[in-house]
């Protein structure tokens, strides 16, 4: 473990001292810290999680989001988080866990020091539909509400597939309208609002006040663009590299005035991938 872990420092201390051709001039654009999306790890993370920490603190990374291995004590995994310095801001919860025992979900986020909780899907058929969404919203609603009087902020993650049309806007838009602004907000994953048909930066810029948390990917050039909440996990690649603005998105999202972003790279390639991803964030300027 000590071995692989050293390996991966050194190794990221050295690709992240290269510029990979981004030249840095002006004001950064980007002065948040940032963190991870803990599925990132998921191939490693339940066997080697002292080593996935390290890891993840040495690519510079002081903040992620997720709940720890299955099996593992929530006081363990905080522990082990502590002693990198790496905060859980917040945590995922699946959407029949949350809506079934939101207590349980609350405890959880309590023991890992979390302020937000995120749902990243909503159980649906092969299309979601406008009656999946009304159950939603009334859901996140009630759940929304019990997390805010423990003092935690409930996130609805997207994940594509909401924005299939409805009326004069989309499925997500009747989510945002018929949901509470005091008990539910959101998570804005940019992947799968580009791959659902949207420019992220005008969906942030839409509902500003509801966009709490962000995931920070990128999807391959030439991929089109559905509403199936899905694709081939080699299409996630390095920020910059892919289809989206990414300059154009974190603008919107400091306007808006989100803290937390979670790199998130469920590529095969994601050890060779999110160094160049942070690279390029720290080349942004304005």
């Amino acid at each position: 473990m000590k071995r692989y872990s050293v390996f991966f420092s050194v190794w990221i201390a050295a690709a992240l001292g290269h510029s990979h051709g981004f030249a840095q001039s002006g004001k950064p654009l980007f002065t948040s810290a940032f963190g991870v999306q803990a599925y990132t790890f998921r191939s490693s993370m339940p066997t080697a999680t002292a080593a996935v920490l390290d890891t993840i603190k040495a690519f510079g990374i002081t903040e992620l989001e997720g709940e720890g291995p299955k099996g593992m004590p929530k006081e363990e995994f905080k522990k082990l988080c502590d002693e990198r310095g790496i905060k859980i801001p917040s945590i995922g919860a699946g959407y029949d866990d949350i809506v079934k025992d939101p207590e349980s979900v609350v405890k959880m986020a309590k023991t890992l020091g979390a302020s937000y909780v995120m749902v990243a899907w909503i159980p649906h058929k092969k299309e979601f539909t406008l009656e999946d969404a009304k159950k939603a919203a009334a859901d996140f609603n009630r759940v929304g509400k019990i997390l805010k009087q423990s003092g935690l902020t409930f996130c609805y993650h997207n994940h594509g597939y909401e924005f299939g049309k409805y009326e004069d806007g989309t499925l997500f838009d009747y989510i945002a309208k018929n949901t509470d602004p005091k008990y539910v907000s959101f998570e804005i994953d940019i992947l799968w609002s580009f791959h659902g048909g949207q420019d992220p930066a005008q969906l942030i810029n839409k509902y500003p006040s509801r966009m709490k948390l962000m995931h920070l990917k990128d999807i391959r050039k030439g991929v089109a663009n559905d509403l199936t909440g899905g694709t081939d996990t080699r299409n996630d690649v390095a920020l910059g590299t892919g289809q989206i603005n990414i300059p154009e998105v974190l603008k919107a999202a400091k306007k808006a005035g989100i803290k937390h972003y979670f790199i998130e790279d469920e590529s095969p390639s994601y050890s060779t991938q999110i160094p160049v991803t942070i690279a390029y964030i720290k080349s942004l300027t304005y």
